[in-house]
């Protein structure tokens, strides 16, 4: 259920060719938890090297623009998305870095109720949190998606910059689903693969923190402002570390009125919980179960034409000593509580801690 999306094999992005990975800036979604015993073992030099991944992204971006434009040679079609006069309601229920995609809430204005339909999405932002954690240690990430969709179905990839513990050169995300609407409810469920190429993982360890998740998402509107969504995924893998997880969310927006906006701009106000727990780990991580946690957010998000611009508050109840436990922090410190059986060194990571980001992206369709 992560947006943005259709794989795309580019010159020197295809994963076979480069060696050591598409992410929705759409996302969030969805994402990488870490092994934690990983964290300790690639410790002091897991520092991820985004120069291929950035090639990978702009060669992606510069794909995406020339197969917007009109075989007439015009310029391209670039519109905000149906109701994007709002941003749609970050839910953690997807990937990348741009928000949830939203699910479609009006008719196609040329009345073909099973045209084809492309789109494309790709932005920056200060950081890249995925259910309340960093993906990318606090640093600025880029990332751009594709989706196509026919009537109901839709299928896409996305690629974004990360840096991991296992120092991957990416985090590629490919998904498909159905969006079927009843009443005034417009469902999305949808299946989504998270891949991680060029993974640096410990001696003895024969996979990555590759993994696959199913999520279903309901989003309405009260009156004309309000608007509500809601949202469950499911993995029987999280992160490959042999524990299942559960997600569930719960969210809000309410449209800005637009005679007190700048003409030709839109705004709204969003914000979001979510609760995630998990399965107990395999016996060769330890056996035991992650750290379950809430996280929340809440921001505001601009819209002009195809631009978007989102500034939002993250965090989590998750504790500096369970956070590395969760993401296997390389550069967790020193001094905490010490848990013999989790974490017997007391380790801290600050990689779930609260935070500020802003994001802008554009989208074309």
């Amino acid at each position: 259920m992560d947006p943005d999306r259709t794989q795309t094999r580019l010159a020197g992005c295809d994963p076979q060719a480069a060696g050591p990975r598409t992410a929705s800036i759409a996302a969030s979604a969805s994402k990488a938890l870490i092994r934690p015993d990983w964290g300790a073992a690639l410790r002091g030099d897991a520092v991820a090297e985004f120069g291929h991944a950035r090639g990978c992204i702009a060669a992606l971006a510069a794909a995406v623009a020339l197969s917007l434009t009109p075989e007439t040679g015009g310029p391209a079609r670039a519109q905000a998305g149906d109701d994007t006069a709002g941003g749609s309601i970050n839910i953690g229920a997807r990937a990348g870095l741009a928000g949830d995609a939203p699910v479609r809430t009006a008719p196609r204005q040329d009345g073909a109720a099973g045209a084809f339909e492309f789109s494309a999405r790709a932005g920056f932002a200060s950081d890249y949190i995925y259910r309340g954690v960093t993906l990318s240690d606090r640093r600025p990430a880029v990332g751009a998606g594709l989706e196509a969709a026919f009537g109901l179905l839709y299928a896409g990839a996305t690629v974004t910059s990360v840096k991991l513990p296992t120092q991957p050169a990416a985090e590629i995300t490919m998904n498909a689903g159905i969006r079927p609407s009843l009443g005034n409810i417009d469902f999305d469920f949808g299946w989504t693969y998270f891949h991680y190429p060029g993974e640096t993982v410990p001696p003895g360890v024969l996979a990555g923190i590759e993994y696959w998740e199913a999520g279903a998402r309901a989003d309405t509107r009260i009156g004309e402002a309000l608007r509500l969504a809601g949202g469950f995924a499911y993995s029987p893998n999280v992160s490959n570390t042999g524990a299942w997880s559960k997600y569930a969310a719960f969210g809000l927006g309410v449209d800005l009125p637009r005679n007190a906006l700048p003409q030709n701009v839109t705004a709204s106000l969003t914000g979001g919980t979510g609760y995630y727990w998990f399965g107990s780990q395999s016996a060769a991580l330890g056996g035991f179960p992650l750290p379950a946690y809430l996280n929340w957010s809440a921001g505001v998000t601009f819209t002009r034409a195809m631009f978007n611009l989102d500034l939002r508050y993250f965090d989590t109840n998750l504790s500096k000593e369970n956070c590395f436990v969760f993401t296997g922090d390389p550069g967790a410190t020193p001094g905490g509580i010490i848990d013999p059986v989790r974490n017997p060194e007391g380790l801290m990571s600050r990689w779930c801690s609260a935070t500020f980001v802003a994001k802008f992206w554009f989208t074309l369709q």
